[in-house]
């Protein structure tokens, strides 16, 4: 069977899970405590970081399936999308795959440092971890960057369908992905990018994100429209 090592906040962890679920692959979700470092956690990840994926291969059918560790999000979907390959999600021609690699590096480099990374960490990792209440400077100083990510997101947007072309792509899930933890606490004006706004609803509605929606943290509520799909 297939697990996937996960925090629900992560948006590393949430771009595997909507890749698995886009690719219609069942996989068991164990939640991981990354913070604690568990020893049986760090045999598969010394780094200590989620997402892990634990696939079971059947080699030889005289033997047993040969477990298979496979471990930081983008080698995750690079496999995935290499191995069942019905519907790619990083693109069908090399221009195509450079941009929505581009695209998936913003989110996950760029925006991760200066927005989701430092509030994930002063709002949820702080309070479960137990290192003091949130900086609230840092938390200013990442809602100002905000603005200019939107700003950046819709006008891509405005002439697409989908951030890359007519077609879902990893770009459009890893963006959504860190969008997603942002969202859980209100800190997005949805209002003020037209095309962003629609783009992010169109994923809401989608079968595969419906169990992002219904992730919760113990004592941290989502922001009251969190989970509407009309938002």
């Amino acid at each position: 069977m297939r697990q996937l090592y996960h925090f629900p906040l992560c948006p590393f962890s949430r771009k595997v899970r909507v890749v698995l679920s886009e690719k219609k692959l069942e996989a068991t979700l164990i939640y991981e405590p990354i913070w604690k470092r568990r020893p049986e956690f760090l045999k598969f990840n010394p780094a200590g970081q989620v997402p892990v994926l634990i696939e079971n291969i059947l080699v030889d059918p005289r033997r047993p399936p040969k477990e298979h560790v496979i471990s930081h999000s983008q080698a995750i979907c690079q496999y995935l999308d290499e191995t069942y390959t019905e519907r790619p999600l990083l693109g069908d021609t090399p221009l195509i795959r450079a941009e929505v690699l581009r695209l998936i590096a913003w989110f996950d480099e760029k925006f991760f440092l200066e927005v989701s990374g430092p509030l994930l960490f002063e709002r949820i990792f702080k309070r479960v971890v137990g290192h003091g209440g949130p900086d609230s400077a840092r938390i200013r100083k990442s809602l100002n960057f905000i603005p200019g990510h939107m700003a950046y997101l819709d006008s891509l947007i405005k002439e697409r369908h989908w951030l890359v072309g007519e077609s879902l792509s990893v770009a459009d899930i890893a963006a959504a992905s860190h969008l997603s933890t942002v969202d859980y606490f209100g800190n997005i004006k949805w209002d003020d990018y037209k095309h962003a706004k629609e783009w992010y609803a169109r994923l809401k509605c989608r079968p595969s994100y419906r169990s992002l929606l219904k992730d919760r943290i113990p004592g941290i509520p989502p922001d009251e429209i969190y989970d509407h799909l009309d938002f």
